[in-house]
């Protein structure tokens, strides 16, 4: 009886006890994914942005092509910067581009592109047309006569050589002759350089306007970090946006001038 007694102890009479000692074991070895996992707690702190670095863009592209094009917030930028002098400045270089091209780009010289010619005197600037009489002797002929300001004609000179317009003046006394001279391939390219030289010119005044704004808006206290970059890159995108409308105008110049099809 003894030993029956004992044979069942060792068998299971203490299965209890033991089964109530294990249980917190079993507990720890079930798996993983059946634990209980702590709620995550979500706030309304992050607040979704309109906005990518240029990177995450490619990113969402495969890791290929151009960065996503910037939606401008011009609500926001009202806030930050003043919005209608950035485009009004940026604006009239684009402008000015396309007046220069009109005025000093032209294939066949005309007494309106003398006209207009910038002369620089005594620190000032002037027209030709303020300080000479224009006319045409005949269609390959313009004459300047100066004897109104004689003493200008050196600045007059100066400044016919460095219009880019190939034009070789010749001096009697105080009236200039200027032949018109034939469109030459070497005139057209010449020209062309030109027309880039200007692009050049008026891409970089866009740039300093956009980088004077972006100057400011780092100045300013009240402004967080996150609205400043936001703020920064739109107005990126719209100097990106004057200065490719300003190489639209230097393609179709340089295809006039140089007579591509």
């Amino acid at each position: 009886m003894l030993r029956n007694t004992l044979h069942l102890i060792a068998l299971g009479g203490r299965t209890d006890p033991v089964r109530r000692s294990l249980l917190p074991c079993t507990a720890r070895l079930l798996p993983v994914e059946k634990r209980e996992q702590p709620q995550q707690i979500q706030t309304g702190l992050m607040q979704a942005r309109g906005y990518a670095k240029g990177k995450d863009k490619k990113k969402e592209k495969g890791g290929k092509g151009k960065a996503g094009k910037v939606e401008i917030n011009e609500q926001q930028l009202r806030e930050i910067i003043n919005l209608d002098s950035l485009n009004t400045q940026m604006e009239r270089s684009v402008q000015q581009m396309k007046e220069d091209f009109i005025k000093h780009l032209s294939l066949r010289s005309t007494s309106g592109a003398i006209d207009t010619l910038r002369i620089k005197v005594d620190g000032d600037e002037h027209e030709l047309q303020e300080l000479a009489q224009i006319s045409r002797k005949n269609p390959k002929t313009i004459i300047v006569n100066m004897i109104a300001f004689p003493q200008t004609i050196p600045d007059v000179l100066r400044a016919i050589e460095k219009s880019g317009m190939n034009l070789n003046p010749q001096q009697d006394g105080t009236t200039l002759f200027i032949p018109i001279p034939k469109v030459t391939k070497e005139h057209r390219e010449n020209l062309s350089k030109n027309a880039k030289a200007l692009f050049v010119k008026y891409r970089d005044a866009i740039r300093n306007v956009q980088n004077d704004h972006i100057r400011k808006l780092k100045k300013q206290p009240d402004v967080g970090k996150d609205d400043a970059f936001a703020a920064q890159t739109q107005v990126t995108a719209i100097g990106d946006k004057f200065i490719a409308e300003a190489d639209k105008l230097l393609a179709s110049k340089q295809k006039e001038l140089l007579g591509d099809n």
